[in-house]
């Protein structure tokens, strides 16, 4: 009887590549599949309901399989601006900046050149999720219901156009229970510690062919209209005019003078609409120049000067 050969054949197993539409929670998933210790502050959670302190009972980290070199970022604030242009434009790299720099806080060109080279940085981001599709990898992309994240989701759909490989979805919920019965609320990734991504692996699901073609079209639409901005309006997606939010703006402002940084933090905290404070800061800016609000007492630093609503403007 001939000696029968066994060959052995060991299947590579695939990565699985983590897309996420924002600097923060991009570093908190960094944090989750490298299996780092974390040190969580008070920053967490939207909103806690029940009779329970804010922070949770300390559980089992599971961290997620892999390494911090899978984690895909791709913040390109696709929300906001002309999406006719490519997303590692010029344009849509001096957007970015604008918005970073609207605080104020460091006007210095050492800034400036730090904040530049993050962002061609993240534009990077996309070459190298690139190579791993073509390796065949898996994608996980993982997306809430805000607009920067929406859009995020239609516009990779668009680019995966043709593409074979398996895409996964983790959208946010609405809402979590935690294991002490409190009902706990979410806006964006960007509020979950990176010990708590695990948990959130059982709302995964694979995303068809069919699915991706439906956002990808989405996204043609949105382009097409190419409005300034894009705003969740009764859970659809859509272009709205650039002042779409500045009704807020003028609720909570009145006639007595505020710092900048209050007035911002105060109508973030009332509408978490997971809009950037830059994006406000930018439109305060818009109505000073139109004179609907006016600065009381002037700063280098935007957000520390004293503003208030022009008197006699009863918009």
């Amino acid at each position: 009887m001939e000696d029968l050969k066994v060959s052995a054949v060991v299947l590579k197993e695939k990565k699985m590549i983590e897309v996420m539409f924002g600097e923060s929670e991009a570093g908190s998933m960094k944090c989750a599949k490298s299996r780092k210790t974390v040190i969580s502050g008070e920053a967490g959670p939207t909103a806690v309901f029940g009779n329970a302190d804010l922070l949770p009972p300390r559980e089992a980290w599971i961290p997620i399989p892999g390494h911090a070199g899978e984690v895909i970022c791709l913040a390109y604030m696709l929300d906001i601006g002309n999406i006719r242009e490519t997303f590692d434009s010029e344009y849509r790299q001096e957007l970015i900046l604008s918005m970073y720099l609207q605080s104020g806080w460091d006007n210095s060109q050492e800034f400036r050149e730090e904040l530049k080279e993050g962002i061609k940085r993240n534009i990077r981001e996309y070459r190298r999720l690139m190579d791993f599709i073509q390796k065949g990898e898996q994608v996980r992309i993982w997306y809430s219901r805000t607009p920067y994240s929406l859009c995020g989701l239609y516009w990779l759909c668009r680019q995966m156009n043709g593409m074979e490989n398996e895409v996964y979805a983790v959208e946010m919920p609405e809402y979590t229970v935690r294991s002490d019965g409190v009902i706990v609320v979410h806006h964006s990734w960007g509020n979950v510690e990176a010990e708590k991504f695990s948990s959130f692996l059982k709302y995964q699901r694979r995303l068809s062919e069919a699915e991706r073609r439906m956002f990808g079209c989405k996204w043609t639409e949105l382009s097409e209209d190419n409005s300034p901005l894009r705003a969740v309006v009764n859970g659809e997606l859509v272009g709205v005019p650039e002042d779409f939010y500045d009704f807020l703006i003028l609720r909570e402002i009145t006639e007595t003078p505020v710092k900048e940084a209050r007035l911002i933090g105060d109508i973030l905290g009332k509408y978490p609409l997971q809009v950037g404070d830059w994006w406000y800061a930018f439109r305060i800016e818009q109505m000073i120049r139109e004179g609907r609000i006016e600065v009381f007492q002037d700063s280098e630093q935007k957000y520390t000067r004293m503003i208030r609503k022009t008197r006699g403007d009863c918009i």
